[in-house]
């Protein structure tokens, strides 16, 4: 026994038809663009993976340079400049902070000293970067401004009495 196809039933397939059409499409995208993701994301796992090691690494470099500065060896220089290099070569590099304006996101302000305000007066320790990523803050002495050099001279007065035992 045949089922005659009506004009009514073989619309209904055909929206049927079009309705399967369009799921399978959005599912090939959705597949498509999770693919996408995965392969990003995994290309970002690899390229900042050895974030963590380069942050050691960097600590170590702290101490050369102090070491170089003190027994100013020419090995040791190489050797240091060559560890620069290195991290040049990585896509690590320093972050410029002496005598530019704060920046919260690549500096940490260890304190807050006479001078122009929000300008970077010292580097304390040197802040790295890989590809725009700070991997460690540049630690900087920052200028307050005005209300910073009259708390500072406010807090030196205080001491000076303190010394003398007219302050309590």
């Amino acid at each position: 026994m045949k089922k005659k196809l009506t004009t009514g039933k073989i619309f209904q397939l055909e929206e049927k038809i079009a309705e399967l059409e369009n799921k399978w499409k959005r599912a090939l995208a959705d597949y498509d663009n999770l693919q996408k993701r995965v392969e990003r994301e995994r290309s970002e796992f690899i390229k900042y993976a050895g974030a963590r090691i380069l942050r050691k690494f960097l600590e170590v470099y702290d101490d050369l340079r102090v070491c170089e500065s003190h027994l100013k060896d020419k090995g040791l220089s190489l050797v240091c400049a060559r560890f620069e290099e290195v991290l040049k070569n990585e896509g690590v590099k320093k972050i410029s902070a002496l005598e530019q304006t704060f920046d919260p996101q690549k500096m940490e302000a260890v304190e807050v000293v006479e001078g122009p305000e929000n300008k970077v007066l010292e580097v304390i320790c040197d802040g790295w970067e890989m590809e725009e990523r700070v991997l460690r803050p540049a630690k900087v002495k920052v200028g307050g401004g005005e209300k910073a050099k009259e708390k500072i001279q406010k807090s030196k007065k205080i001491e000076k009495e303190k010394l003398r035992g007219n302050y309590v």
